[in-house]
């Protein structure tokens, strides 16, 4: 064997391992300690109660928006999904762990009915939540998320809301912020705090 392949040979070996190789992150998870998320009590799309303790023991993606976005809520709920698909894929195991929960900031029009169309529409394991505007209200001001009701449109009106991807561990306490996207992205952080 010639130098230069030994030393190409050498190289991959050396690198093949190291490249594989995935490390712990340093540290806390970022939004260890935060105040954020908390109780509630809400309806799902298929009509029924369902509360936080209904997802205790599993990781929990939540995400606010409106069914009626015209642009915003249905790419990042798709980014959402197809992450989730990725994981399924990738990681069936941590996939079986996590819920992806979608909360309504327009109940007026956000019926049990209309959630059940959207969120069947992304992922089969998708949770959609509405309720009263008073238990919306509550619920968003306990996940620090913005919103009001915005300019009126030819189709009714809009809403102005933030854009929070949230990461919440098995006992309902928030790690990570989520990118928007990429889905690769999104999976990729998950995996580094879902563990």
């Amino acid at each position: 064997m010639n130098m230069r392949c030994f030393a190409v040979s050498l190289a991959l070996l050396l690198a093949g391992p190291l490249a594989g190789c995935t490390q712990e992150p340093a540290g806390d998870p970022p939004l260890a300690g935060a105040r954020i998320g908390g109780a509630f009590s809400l309806t799902d799309q298929d009509g029924r109660a369902v509360s936080d303790r209904d997802f205790a023991g599993r990781y929990r993606i939540v995400y606010f928006g409106y069914t009626f976005c015209p642009d915003v809520c249905p790419t990042d709920v798709q980014n959402i999904a197809a992450a989730l698909k990725l994981l399924e894929r990738d990681d069936p195991a941590l996939a079986k762990k996590i819920v992806p929960i979608f909360i309504t900031i327009d109940p007026a029009r956000d019926t049990p009915a209309a959630l059940k169309r959207f969120v069947t529409a992304f992922h089969p394991r998708l949770v959609g939540l509405t309720g009263s505007a008073a238990q919306i209200a509550k619920v968003a001001k306990e996940y620090g998320i913005y919103f009001a009701r915005g300019a009126g449109t030819a189709d009714g009106y809009l809403m102005d809301h933030s854009r929070q991807i949230y990461l919440f561990d098995p006992d309902g306490r928030p790690l990570a912020l989520l990118p928007e996207g990429p889905p690769a992205a999104i999976a990729k952080e998950i995996t580094t705090w879902a563990r």
